[in-house]
């Protein structure tokens, strides 16, 4: 019976672990500032159709004419193909503008995708989860 209960605290105890685990992995607040949003425009490098976040990568000149890597963690696949966001909008060569909870740390130039405008002036809803771009998390609804 003793060993019954052990048994059972431990895979409690590992689930509970997991699901904190699960939790800790949605929130973006840590790694982006969701209360701002930049906007940056650039020619597409790279695009990675992976779960659990797709990326996009841009060659993004700056102020001095230097061409900077940006990269761009956007949707699962699935949910960025229901909102639009395809292969054919986002291919290698074409210029897009992204808008996006850019990252805590400057330097790393990356963001979380909220927008993105293509060159014939469509605006597609990039968001991860249901805040609204420049809401930040407080305005989730999924």
């Amino acid at each position: 019976m003793k060993h019954k209960y052990v048994s059972s605290l431990a895979v409690g105890t590992g689930v509970l672990f997991a699901a904190g685990a699960a939790g800790a992995h949605h929130s973006a607040s840590v790694a982006y500032d969701v209360d701002k949003v930049v906007t940056v425009q650039g020619v597409v490098t790279e695009v990675k159709w992976e779960n659990p976040h797709s990326w996009v990568y841009l060659d993004v000149k700056d102020a001095s004419g230097t061409v900077v890597k940006w990269s761009f963690e956007g949707a699962t696949p699935n949910l960025m193909h229901r909102r639009g966001i395809t292969p054919a909008i986002l291919k290698p060569g074409i210029v897009l503008t992204i808008k996006a909870h850019p990252a805590r740390v400057a330097s790393r130039h990356a963001g979380e995708m909220t927008e993105i405008l293509t060159s014939d002036g469509k605006t597609i809803r990039a968001t991860l989860g249901g805040a609204e771009p420049g809401r930040g998390r407080a305005g989730r609804g999924n």
